[in-house]
């Protein structure tokens, strides 16, 4: 697979990286609905095995779990893997969540990551969103000397505005920035992909599929049958109106997939990669068959007519 160079780091990373989120299981407020386990190993070994080389977790996925996992998938691995993870959300005794970017909450973050990812150092630490906003400078500055007491290599930050990245840069270079970016999710062509490419910051762009909403595999029966605890249910784009429109756009993709000879979920994600500026896509996957899918769209690249006729099919 293709690697890229991630920001100013010496982190070279494939522009495909396997994301965890929805092998933290059920049970949690933002939950997929339940994961069997033993499936959320293999397809972790299977992502490892076809050559992605680095995985993107965080603490709050299944409150620890999907780290916990992570962990038992990569132990025996004989290939070096590159561990993302993210902190700043944090929960109680009774799983409510909440967030907190204090030095002394961090510092505990780390520890429990670094335990439950049974590694002595963190490839690439990222505070997951700018809340409480008034603590990113504290929970920015904790990550730097983090980095220099060499609990963790390189920091990057999730979700953060230009104006927040301004803020922090002062204190400790970004490695990265981790924000959603797909065909129904847009904002960061605003001006958030050029500050990134000026400031040499790495873009790992999350949810390229929306939640698999762009995969062709959802319809209206699908989403009405969704686990009671999967977070999509509450999601705008899963609902009326949009989601009449968004089913309407999958329909009309289908030719543009065809024509290239790959599957809807491959073509949203290469739609992602097409920018210069973004360094690689996290694709979530639960099983062998997915990952094995969507790790093939890094190979992908849509000519000119094919990403005009996308853009003129996103206006419409």
């Amino acid at each position: 697979m293709q690697t890229r160079k991630l920001g100013y780091s010496d982190l070279n990373i494939t522009d495909i990286g396997l994301g965890t989120w929805a092998i933290g299981g059920g049970g949690w407020k933002f939950a997929w609905g339940p994961q069997d386990d033993k499936e959320s190993i293999t397809a972790i070994r299977k992502a490892i095995d076809i050559g992605i080389n680095w995985i993107d977790t965080a603490a709050i996925y299944g409150l620890g779990h999907s780290e916990t996992i992570v962990g038992k998938a990569v132990k025996e691995m004989k290939k070096k893997t590159i561990i993302a993870t993210k902190c700043g959300n944090c929960w109680d005794k009774n799983r409510k969540i909440f967030h907190c970017l204090k030095k002394d909450s961090i510092r505990s973050e780390v520890e429990a990551s670094l335990k439950r990812l049974r590694v002595d150092v963190i490839d690439l630490y990222q505070i997951h969103w700018p809340s409480p906003e008034n603590e990113i400078e504290e929970g920015w500055d904790t990550i730097a000397n983090l980095i220099k007491e060499g609990k963790i290599r390189y920091g990057g930050v999730s979700n953060f505005s230009v104006k927040q990245l301004k803020r922090i840069q002062p204190i400790h270079p970004v490695a990265s920035l981790q924000p959603p970016y797909s065909m129904l999710e847009r904002g960061v062509e605003d001006e958030l992909l050029s500050y990134c490419e000026k400031n040499n910051i790495g873009v790992i762009c999350y949810s390229p599929m929306y939640r698999g909403l762009l995969t062709g595999k959802f319809s209206r029966e699908r989403i009405a049958s969704l686990p009671n605890d999967d977070h999509r249910r509450k999601n705008m784009q899963f609902q009326k109106p949009q989601l009449s429109a968004n089913l309407e756009l999958v329909e009309s993709l289908r030719p543009v997939a065809e024509k290239n000879n790959i599957t809807l979920a491959q073509l949203a994600i290469a739609w992602v990669l097409r920018r210069k500026e973004v360094t690689a896509a996290i694709v979530g996957a639960r099983s062998q068959s997915q990952i094995q899918e969507t790790a093939a769209a890094g190979d992908v690249k849509l000519a000119e007519d094919d990403i005009e006729v996308i853009e003129k099919l996103l206006n419409r």
